[in-house]
């Protein structure tokens, strides 16, 4: 199984990226936290990954480090989460963030993953609340809060906030608009960010 991609970040979508690894294109899913991370396209990127092979597919997972990584394998543990549910979660909340809400039973925070209702939200804190990774005090409780936060961005906090003033939930509006921020790289800028997230969500 591959367990790590390392190679040139080739092009950016909202639904995932492609990274080049020795001339061969890896389509990778990734939440929205880690898209947000991720350098300008043509860059040098290394992702962890976790790889999911089906009968009639095999589909890779990116994440920008272990503590993300070891969520998303918790959270799939949950009946009715799959995959994008999961990287909607991790794309809403950090995973430092994620374990608080289940420990503390915030399901608020959880609903305002997409995808995520209040019956779901339920049962994810029913069912990781004493889970090894997602209590108060365990391992991953204490890798997570150990591990480096992720710069704030002005420009994404700026777009966001001019896309909520329209209407446009977060949740829909964050993978986007990460999407947008990494395929401009150091060119971006808010109006520039704002167009294409639009043009983006247009389509949807």
């Amino acid at each position: 199984m591959i367990a790590r991609l390392s190679g040139r970040l080739d092009s950016v979508a909202p639904d995932g990226i492609v990274i080049d690894v020795g001339g061969v294109g890896y389509l990778v899913s990734v939440s929205a936290r880690t898209l947000s991370a991720l350098p300008p396209a043509g860059s040098a990127v290394s992702l962890f990954v976790e790889t999911m092979v089906r009968e009639d597919a095999i589909t890779l997972y990116g994440f920008i480090d272990t503590a993300e990584r070891a969520a998303f394998r918790t959270l799939l543990t949950v009946q009715g989460v799959g995959a994008k549910i999961a990287l909607g979660l991790l794309g809403t909340l950090s995973p430092e963030a994620l374990a608080a809400a289940i420990a503390q039973g915030d399901r608020a925070a959880l609903a305002r993953a997409p995808g995520v209702g209040q019956r779901l939200a339920a049962r994810l804190v029913t069912e990781l609340k004493d889970k090894a990774g997602f209590a108060e005090g365990t391992p991953l409780a204490h890798a997570t809060a150990a591990a480096p936060a992720l710069p704030a961005d002005p420009l994404l906090a700026d777009v966001l906030s001019a896309l909520a003033n329209l209407g446009i939930r977060r949740a829909e509006a964050e993978p986007v608009v990460a999407a947008a921020r990494a395929a401009r790289g150091e060119a971006a800028t808010v109006e520039a960010v704002l167009a294409d997230a639009l043009r983006a969500l247009a389509k949807v």
